[in-house]
Parts: structure tokens; sequence; C-alpha cells
């Protein structure tokens, strides 16, 4: 709860697409993220009118206001992946350590347990969000490995693991 509102998680709609445009917008957000910045709008209305069907963009609101969401993606159409399940987030940057990360997770993992299916979540982290780390260690994840030079970041590639 936030402000004296409970949080909201619902499957996204095309009319969210403004609100998450505009989490991607906020610096904190999109750094710790595998998206590229500078997101159209219009974009992100295709990007949900065309999600598969098998894949689920969850959304936190508080009053209505969208300010946080999960993708939750079948790992893979290889049969002996299908148990599998990749996680990405983003909160906005103004809520950001407020509980919607949680929200978020506890109605992923609620989703992946009850209804689709799913013994394994991945996600990929980078190693110097710690917040990040900290809310999927709440969640029992752990590192599995460090991959260096795997992802391009806002630090130079030489400063990151």
């Amino acid at each position: 709860m936030t402000g004296g509102h409970p949080i909201v998680v619902r499957r996204a709609e095309p009319g969210d697409a403004e609100a998450i445009h505009a989490t991607f917008l906020g610096p904190r957000a999109i750094a710790g993220t595998l998206q590229l910045p500078y997101p159209s709008v219009e974009a992100w209305r295709k990007r949900i009118s065309e999600f598969a069907p098998e894949d689920y963009l969850l959304v936190a609101t508080i009053a209505g206001e969208v300010i946080g969401n999960l993708g939750l993606h079948a790992g893979s159409k290889s049969p002996r992946r299908r148990h599998v399940g990749y996680i990405g987030m983003a909160v906005r940057d103004d809520r950001q350590r407020r509980g919607v990360g949680t929200a978020l997770m506890e109605a992923a993992i609620d989703l992946s347990d009850r209804w689709l299916n799913y013994r394994r979540l991945e996600l990929t982290v980078y190693t110097d969000n710690v917040a990040a780390f900290e809310l999927y260690r709440k969640f029992g994840f752990a590192i599995e490995a460090l991959a260096g030079l795997t992802l391009f970041a806002t630090a130079p590639m030489s400063t990151r693991t």
C-alpha cells in the first residue's frame, strides 16, 4: 500500500502504453532493464496489442495510475524448457523501493505456480542493481552465474561485469 491506496496488479491493456512509455523514460528504470531508450508510445501500443498469448505483461497501479510493469514470458517453445518462465521488470523512478516490485513479483510467482505450471523462473540483473538483487533474493532467487560483457549498458563495458 502506498499513500493509503493499495497496489493493484493486472494484465496490461493497449491504453497503458503511455504510462509504460513514461516508466521507461526514467533513467533508473531504463538502466536496470534490457530495453533500449527512447521507445515511442506507438511502439508500446503495438507491443502490447501483439503480445504473444503465452506471455503476460502485468502492470502495477495505484489509484488507477500505472507505476510499474513486469513481463512474464515463456522461456522457450522447446518441449524441454516449457517449464521455464523468464521475467523482466521496470518500476517508475519515483515509485522504486515502495513495494511495487514486490507486488509485481508476487503476482508473477502466483501466475507461474498456480496457472502456468512453470517450475523455474529466470531473469537477468546487472551486478550494480543492488535493489533488484535484494528484491529477488527476498523471493528465493539465487545467483547462478556472473556473465561479463554480455549486455551493453550505460557504463563503459570495461567497468561492468
